[in-house]
């Protein structure tokens, strides 16, 4: 069911979605990053293991979450062929990343990855530093999935159809990448919001440059937004102070949600839909390093993608900042 540019459907679902593109599923090994049983991760990985991927890869920094929707899989789907790895990783650290990567290079029985989902992230929170010494939010959500993803391309682009998908969000619409402070200036000058922004900005620059240094080896990278979701990821959140300052920030930039009066929410099977799509849809080929929302590719003339997401000048910039961050130089 592929969808043209300017087409927002709604009403789509993970579970449905997983039954339409249940060939390009069978037989594919997926790496899902953030799948806690809560979560869009987790979702995405069961609806899709209803389609018969031959591995599903679930990684995270709490095992034994990871271990629960494992065996939520598994118990969903008695006699299937279906394998389940499991992986622990801590995208915050550098470190714990490099270790991760070593493991999922040394499984044997895996010589490839067909699809990697980076849709592990925190959100809004308070300010503090990773072990490396970066704002916690960058660091998680871009610096991490940066790291682990190049260390485990070998992997990836011995698919035949290799995919990378990045979950990114509308909060990027709350603010570019900061380079000369992308660490507000050691928390002096912190905004939990647009902290969120810069890394989900950097997520869809990610996804853009992937697409542009690597489209000549076929492989395939997509940025999304799900929608907004109840999920436990916002649990930490005062919304009573939130909400205002959220307003605030988007009025500052003269967007339409700066006036909305409630949050549009839909549900976690709607929200995982365009993972599904990004993942798998074949149609969507020609639009390599695009942004999806709604199960569609966004229309960059709608104001539904921040310009500085999609300037491959500002791309390249991350893309350097982030090997001089990460200490590695990954050249393609």
């Amino acid at each position: 069911m592929a969808q043209k540019i300017n087409d927002t459907p709604t009403g789509e679902t993970a579970s449905g979605l997983a039954r339409t593109y249940a060939s390009e599923i069978k037989g594919k090994v997926v790496l899902t990053t953030g799948v806690s049983p809560s979560g869009l991760g987790a979702v995405f990985v069961k609806a899709i293991a209803s389609a018969q991927p031959s591995l599903l890869i679930l990684a995270g920094r709490n095992t034994k979450k990871v271990q629960e929707t494992a065996d939520a899989i598994l118990a969903e789907n008695p006699g299937s062929p279906i394998k389940v790895h499991t992986l622990e990783l801590d995208l915050s650290s550098l470190s714990a990343v490099r270790t991760a990567a070593d493991t999922v290079n040394g499984w044997d029985d895996v010589p490839k990855i067909d699809v990697l989902v980076n849709n592990a992230g925190i959100m809004a929170v308070d300010y503090s530093v990773s072990l490396d010494g970066h704002e916690s939010q960058f660091a998680t959500n871009h610096l991490g999935p940066f790291l682990f993803t190049n260390l485990v391309m070998g992997k990836i682009l011995a698919s035949e159809e290799p995919r990378i998908v990045m979950v990114s969000s509308e909060g990027h619409h709350l603010c570019p990448i900061r380079f000369h402070d992308y660490d507000f200036h050691k928390g002096e000058t912190y905004s939990k919001w647009q902290a969120y922004g810069q890394s989900k900005t950097a997520n869809i620059l990610m996804a853009l440059s992937l697409a542009r240094k690597l489209s000549k080896r076929n492989l395939l990278a997509f940025s999304l937004h799900p929608g907004v979701i109840n999920t436990h990821l916002g649990d930490h959140i005062d919304w009573n102070a939130a909400f205002p300052e959220l307003l605030q920030i988007y009025r500052f930039w003269g967007a339409p949600e700066g006036w909305m009066t409630e949050f549009p929410f839909v549900t976690p099977d709607e929200g995982a839909a365009t993972h599904v799509v990004a993942a798998f849809d074949p149609d969507i080929a020609p639009h390599n390093g695009s942004y999806l929302e709604k199960c569609a590719l966004a229309d960059p003339w709608s104001g539904r993608i921040k310009p500085w997401a999609t300037n491959p000048i500002e791309a390249e910039r991350l893309w350097k900042l982030s090997e001089e961050l990460v200490g590695q130089t990954f050249t393609y």
